[in-house]
């Protein structure tokens, strides 16, 4: 029985373990767990979700607090319009961002970036053009375009010295999808360097409708893997959502993968950038718990633990602070569903919205709870503690055993004998 470390993926010249840990923002996936991922010999991801708010926790600057000092006046307005980023300030969180893990990066894996289409920032075109470059000036290995078609994207970077240089991919979640980037990229003379092909289990924002039940990955990722073929380009498939176990991972190799992407089991390791209290929250919870809904502002449906407390929260938008999903003309539908829960319920200050949720202020809270389907397997692959809490793991236990186990096998961690019930 053949495991993941039978396989390898080509990406130029490198030769990797077949192994890409997905991009989880608001920095749940950090560049210390990207950073193990590249010392094992995969694919790591940091994501640039709301950078400047990662810049000023990692960094120490000030850019949340100097945006909101310019704006405070517009703190009572409905009307969002005015509030703009400093692109500069934009600029210069990305190269610290990248900058500083590739400063640290070790071994012979990869650190990407995940960059997603939807962080719109009241400006599209140009926030996105920015972070893009940014990244690539910063020595990034490569950029995954996430949450969007990203039709335009290419053509914002390909007058850049690195555009041929770094490893370009996209995440689709169907063969349509692919279809239309490679139509409207095909003037850059350029195809990407991988796809990511994500399925209807995975974490956080899905490229699926309500009707997401009704897909299947192994069925996608066959489709866009014999369209490929039949068009004759050699462009590696990472299927991505549900891959839970190394025989998981293994199925897809044999099936023709370049590799797995996952992430799922690495937001219980001491290098994710979750808290510990919400870690233990992720082993909690049971197959109930974890919900696809239509909470997120982007318009997309978003799968999370049904207990998190973004859900139902009454925090006012904090746009002046944050605003990165306001759209071109500074709008965004949880201040539509802010005020319109406040017009139902006049002269009550705190007013639950339950239709949309604060996706900026919750994730930079770390109370958006977003999953894969099978967070509730977590509990399975650690040990339990005296206190009934669950002992956290290694990026590198998760890695290796997705590396070497087989079949559905789950390796656990060394016992903490002296607080392990028996």
């Amino acid at each position: 029985m053949k495991c993941v470390d039978d396989f390898r993926l080509t990406l130029g010249k490198h030769e990797l373990v077949p192994i890409m840990i997905g991009g989880m923002g608001v920095d749940i996936s950090t560049a210390d767990l990207a950073l193990e991922a590249a010392r094992l010999g995969g694919v790591g991801h940091i994501s640039d979700a709301m950078v400047p708010t990662v810049a000023d926790r990692r960094f120490n600057t000030k850019y949340v607090k100097n945006k909101l000092a310019q704006y405070k006046a517009n703190v009572e307005n409905r009307d969002k319009s005015l509030v703009q980023f400093d692109l500069g300030e934009i600029e210069e969180a990305t190269r610290l961002h990248v900058g500083g893990a590739m400063q640290r990066k070790r071994g012979d894996g990869l650190v990407f970036i995940n960059c997603m289409e939807k962080l719109t920032m009241n400006a599209p075109k140009e926030t996105l053009r920015t972070r893009l470059r940014a990244a690539l000036d910063a020595g990034i290995d490569g950029i995954t375009l996430a949450a969007g078609l990203h039709l335009g994207s290419f053509s914002l970077i390909e007058d850049h010295p690195r555009f041929r240089d770094a490893k370009l991919g996209i995440i689709v979640s169907s063969l349509r999808a692919l279809q239309l980037f490679l139509k409207k990229n095909s003037r850059s003379g350029r195809l990407p360097d991988y796809v990511v092909v994500e399925g209807p289990l995975a974490g956080g924002h899905l490229g699926f409708g309500m009707d997401w039940a009704e897909y299947d990955l192994t069925a996608i990722f066959a489709e866009i893997r014999d369209w490929l073929r039949d068009e004759q380009l050699n462009i590696p498939l990472i299927p991505a959502g549900g891959i839970f176990t190394g025989g998981d991972a293994t199925a897809f190799l044999e099936a023709g993968a370049g590799a797995v992407q996952v992430a799922t089991r690495f937001t219980v390791t001491h290098e994710c950038g979750l808290p510990e209290k919400v870690q233990q929250e992720y082993f909690k919870s049971s197959e109930d718990d974890i919900v696809v809904n239509q909470l997120s502002p982007t318009g997309y449906p978003m799968r999370m633990i049904k207990s998190c407390p973004a859900i139902g929260d009454s925090i006012r938008p904090n746009c002046e602070a944050y605003g990165y999903l306001l759209d071109a003309k500074g709008g965004c539908s949880y201040i539509d569903a802010y005020h319109k829960a406040h017009e139902a319920n006049p002269g009550v200050r705190r007013v639950p919205v339950w239709e949309k949720t604060c996706l900026c202020t919750h994730m930079r809270n770390f109370d958006c709870w977003t999953c894969g389907h099978y967070a509730y397997r977590l509990k399975d692959t650690t040990n339990r503690l005296l206190d009934g809490s669950y002992q956290l793991l290694s990026a590198e236990h998760v890695f290796q055993d997705y590396q070497y186990s087989k079949g559905n096998e789950l390796s656990l961690p060394r016992r903490m004998e002296k607080l392990v019930v028996a």
